[in-house]
């Protein structure tokens, strides 16, 4: 592994402390930015907002974009949307980022954890379809747990780590039983499924841009759709349900103050402008990592066939879970950022009584992945 240290450094010979990933502000942002402060309109209500919105509908092909102040909100207005209520139980992978489990249960509903897929890293179809078939009943066009009488009220596969996951397999299993989806492209702006973007497939699409993502507006997250009954009532209900009217101050619900402010979405569409040059940037990077690992006898983590990954963090496979544990060590000693796979979810002591299938890919996954640095150089 010193060999794989030693390339890292090659490829980041400016740096001698080698982030994860860190952000890039190399184009508009400082302009934008002030732009935005200069107009005074930094709060939800500004220019740059819709501008990013649109830009957002530009870039993955969906018709509508709500721009939200993060990707965890982003995902309980998405499952609010989706009609998940209080007590229902929502289908995602047993491997993922904290915060998809933590918006199923913001929305007052349960996970239940399936494993995943090893070429993916995504919701394993397979999993869901031996669950379902053991556990579910649908009555009234709506999916049932047969044990409990609980509603499967939606599935929240997730592109992990920007690999798109079979998600066209996952919506044909989902129809089948009559279980909205919503993707969690968190990770995945610019990952391509077949030629068609993530987060466009299902009823609806979050994406984030925290700091470490792709591209960020520092915090931040989006819904995406193609319905623009759903757009409208996304945008409604994030800004506080507030009734359209030049001074009064009326709302017909109770809601949320979740739009994204106007100074994050200025540096957000700075950030955009640049989101071609970064992926194709990160896409050789991976193609030097691969050619690396191939040469050195390493296993690295290569894009799914059908597949045009953002290569958000690049990810190698080693040999057990001591070896991760060395290597995390000697890298992050010398300066060089790595990091292991979450923790997994239903492990987590607030999810241990959650339902959970077996998840014999996703117990090794997590004790052989580390993920290596992966910033735009």
């Amino acid at each position: 592994m010193n060999t794989l240290l030693t390339f890292i450094r090659s490829r980041y010979p400016d740096q001698k402390q080698i982030a994860l990933h860190e952000p890039r502000f190399r184009g508009n942002e400082k302009r934008y930015v002030n732009d935005a402060i200069d107009s005074t309109f930094v709060s939800s209500v500004g220019e740059y907002v819709t501008r990013f919105e649109a830009m957002l509908q530009d870039i993955t092909g969906a018709h509508y974009a709500v721009a939200v102040v993060n990707g965890t909100a982003a995902l309980h207005m998405a499952l609010l949307l989706a009609n998940v209520k209080p007590g229902d139980l929502v289908l995602t992978q047993a491997l993922s980022f904290v915060a998809t489990a933590n918006a199923i249960t913001h929305a007052n509903a349960e996970p239940v954890f399936l494993d995943i897929e090893k070429n993916t890293l995504g919701l394993d179809p397979d999993s869901l379809q031996l669950f379902l078939n053991a556990n579910a009943e649908k009555r009234n066009k709506a999916c049932f747990d047969k044990a409990t009488g609980r509603r499967y009220a939606a599935c929240v596969p997730m592109h992990t780590f920007g690999h798109p996951c079979r998600i066209e397999t996952v919506l044909d299993i989902c129809d089948e039983y009559g279980i909205p989806v919503v993707e969690d492209a968190a990770e995945a702006l610019g990952s391509l499924w077949h030629e068609r973007h993530c987060g466009t497939f299902g009823f609806m699409g979050v994406l984030s841009f925290n700091g470490n993502k792709i591209i960020t507006t520092g915090g931040g997250g989006a819904i995406i759709t193609n319905d623009e009954a759903v757009a409208i009532r996304a945008k409604h209900l994030t800004t506080t349900a507030k009734k359209p009217h030049p001074w009064l101050f009326e709302h017909d619900e109770i809601a949320y103050n979740y739009r994204m402010p106007n100074l994050n979405a200025a540096l957000g569409c700075a950030q955009l402008e640049q989101l071609d040059g970064f992926i194709e940037n990160k896409r050789v990077l991976a193609k030097e990592y691969s050619a690396f690992c191939v040469a050195e006898g390493l296993q690295f983590m290569e894009e799914p066939i059908g597949a045009y990954a953002n290569y958000w963090l690049n990810s190698i496979f080693t040999k057990d879970r001591k070896d991760r544990d060395t290597f995390l060590a000697l890298s992050n000693e010398q300066g060089i950022q790595t990091r292991p796979a979450w923790g997994l979810l239903p492990k987590q002591p607030m999810y241990t009584q959650c339902q959970c299938a077996p998840i014999p890919i996703a117990l090794d996954v997590t004790e052989r992945l580390v993920n290596i640095p992966s910033s735009v150089r």
